[in-house]
């Protein structure tokens, strides 16, 4: 499809120019069908990790992902090669263990040191009756722990992929966004409450609760919309192409019919028409 438009230009650049993204992770990140910054943009989080700050891992449902406050306490180094190095922690109400495992003691007492204050998050288990972090996801001063997302999208990956990576470079697809005239009727879409194309996406990747991820939340419905409307009109342009072959007629919900979107297409006005050929493009443009 030519004659892409220039804010979209961004979208299509080389997959590398985007956060976090190298050679090798750009190899990783084609394993799964993601090689523009466009394909990023539009791979949503399936789940979320839910990283609200507590005061002492009591208060949690255990097993389950805790972030809370603590005070480093005593190192003790495993006793034997990958063994287990523990830290001990202090909450405001109890003390529990941090565990690593193939640690390296340099890198631990730089990033823990006895004494100081940390924001540690990741899952917490019982074994033996003692509370355990194994590696943890996060460990933060407390001034920086604003880096840590209250709910924290999960992204499908690949080998080679972290959920950090996937983030940063969502993050640096979203502000390559362009701000695009609307091409859903305005009545539709006041009657269904959906938000702006934009406004979709950010709030598709930055989902506040586990309500936000599901097929209804008012973001994913309208990008579903988009998706399901860009193919219906990409179906009726290639269909219109073709020389009608002879044969027995085939009936059909007029819904799917190709006569029935490219009649849509072309009885819009001029200006949504071309609104309606930025979303192809968006949705159904090839890599090139």
């Amino acid at each position: 499809m030519s004659g892409r438009p220039e804010p979209l230009f961004p979208l299509f650049a080389d997959i590398e120019t985007l956060e976090g993204v190298g050679k090798k992770t750009a190899e990783h990140l084609a394993q799964i069908d993601i090689v523009l910054p466009r394909d990023v943009l539009l791979t949503l989080p399936y789940s979320g990790v839910d990283r609200r700050r507590r005061d002492s891992v009591l208060d949690a449902d255990l097993p389950g992902v805790v972030t809370v406050e603590v005070t480093v306490g005593q190192h003790r180094h495993a006793t034997r090669r990958g063994g287990a190095y523990r830290i001990t922690v202090e909450d405001a109400k109890t003390t529990f263990q941090l565990v690593f495992f193939h640690a390296r003691d340099e890198y631990l007492n730089r990033m823990l040191p006895v004494g100081s204050r940390r924001v540690v998050s990741g899952k917490v288990e019982l074994f033996d009756g003692i509370a355990q972090m194994v590696h943890p996801d996060h460990m933060l001063p407390p001034e920086e722990a604003g880096e840590i997302p209250e709910f924290e999208p999960v992204y499908p990956l690949t080998q080679g992929v972290t959920q950090k990576t996937m983030f940063k470079a969502a993050q640096s697809a979203l502000a390559r966004a362009p701000d695009l005239a609307e091409w859903i009727d305005p009545l539709q879409k006041a009657h269904a409450g959906w938000p702006d194309w934009h406004e979709a996406l950010k709030a598709a990747h930055a989902p506040q609760d586990m309500g936000d991820l599901a097929d209804t939340a008012p973001a994913r419905e309208r990008l579903a919309y988009d998706e399901f409307l860009a193919h219906q009109l990409t179906l009726a342009l290639a269909r219109s192409s073709l020389r009608k072959a002879k044969g027995a007629t085939a009936t059909a919900p007029e819904l799917c019919s190709a006569r029935y979107w490219k009649r849509c297409l072309i009885a819009q006005p001029m200006h949504r028409r071309a609104r309606l050929m930025t979303l192809l493009r968006i949705w159904v443009s090839p890599s090139g």
